[in-house]
């Protein structure tokens, strides 16, 4: 018997298969597709203290190997997603992370605290990168001393995981990493989308409104792995891996590379079922190598020469 279960900074999960933020709504718009109950869990679309529109559309672009987003965030704000998003989170009996997006440190602090009583929500994944808003995002992602402030900030409003998502586009992310551990986060999520464009060639105009946007899937995979290692060897913190899974193979890769969870995005638009695929796959690498208990891979990789 493979023992799968994984604590990632204090978050217990029976598997170590999670669902990203921004790809599968609240939970509602993937579960007529998989049992939510099988998996790890899911993390919620980004939850603002207010609601937000987002960008103007067109605000999505399919690219060779993935896709350009600039959503912007859109979504229903703290007081619509408690009346309305919970209650069926409430009776899905999956493990609930809750990602939380915020134009200033305050912001953050308070979304925290007036979702902290509700106990189906496990942890809060706080997002301090997204590459497409124009307030917050970057400003915060890129800044060390923005992190640590939010950081710190959310760890006085809850006793719950706190795992801060960092970005991708900066020289340095392990000096984040370890500014997100130092002022009290539990875990850091890696990685957030990189910043993209992209250009109709006979208008000249750009595909998006916004011009750029965060650029997912396969396309970024050995980005976000190099990422996950340069974390792992810098800074003793956990890491849920995120970018371009699109089978068990690279789920795999990911926990070699130092995850001891990861996240499925964009390949959610193209294969709804994709996470239980993924899943078994695991488990029949974990069978035809004789691992025991899946935290065995985190970390494993072996940097020397042949």
């Amino acid at each position: 018997m493979i023992d799968l279960t994984v604590d990632v900074g204090g978050l217990k999960l029976k598997n170590p298969i999670l669902l990203a933020s921004g790809t599968v709504g609240y939970g509602k718009e993937i579960a007529e597709f998989i049992n939510l109950k099988e998996i790890g869990g899911i993390v919620t679309k980004s939850i603002s203290l207010k609601p937000r529109a987002g960008n103007l559309p067109p605000r999505v672009v399919e690219t060779s190997a993935g896709m350009l987003n600039a959503i912007g965030l859109a979504n229903v704000g703290l007081e619509v997603f408690i009346r309305e998003k919970i209650p069926f989170l409430e009776k899905l009996e999956a493990t609930i992370i809750c990602n939380i997006a915020a134009s200033s440190v305050e912001e953050y602090k308070i979304c925290v605290e007036e979702l902290n009583p509700i106990e189906v929500i496990k942890a809060f994944e706080i997002n301090v990168s997204c590459p497409n808003v124009k307030d917050g995002g970057l400003i915060f992602g890129n800044n060390l001393n923005s992190v640590r402030q939010i950081a710190a900030e959310v760890r006085k409003a809850t006793e719950k995981p706190v795992i801060i998502k960092l970005s991708p586009n900066t020289a340095d992310i392990s000096a984040f990493a370890l500014a997100a551990k130092e002022e009290g986060a539990n875990a850091v999520s890696a990685i957030n989308t990189l910043v993209g464009a992209s250009f109709d060639i006979y208008s000249r105009k750009p595909k998006l409104r916004n011009v750029t946007g965060g650029l997912s899937g396969p396309a970024i995979k050995p980005i976000a792995i190099a990422k996950v290692l340069e974390i792992s060897r810098n800074v003793d913190i956990p890491i849920i891996g995120i970018g371009g899974i699109a089978d068990w193979r690279d789920a795999i890769e990911f926990l070699i590379a130092g995850a001891s969870a990861v996240q499925l995005g964009t390949i959610n638009f193209v294969n709804p079922n994709a996470a239980k695929e993924i899943l078994q796959g695991v488990k029949n690498y974990c069978e035809k190598f004789n691992i025991k208990k899946i935290g065995e891979l985190t970390a494993s990789y072996d940097l020397n020469e042949n």
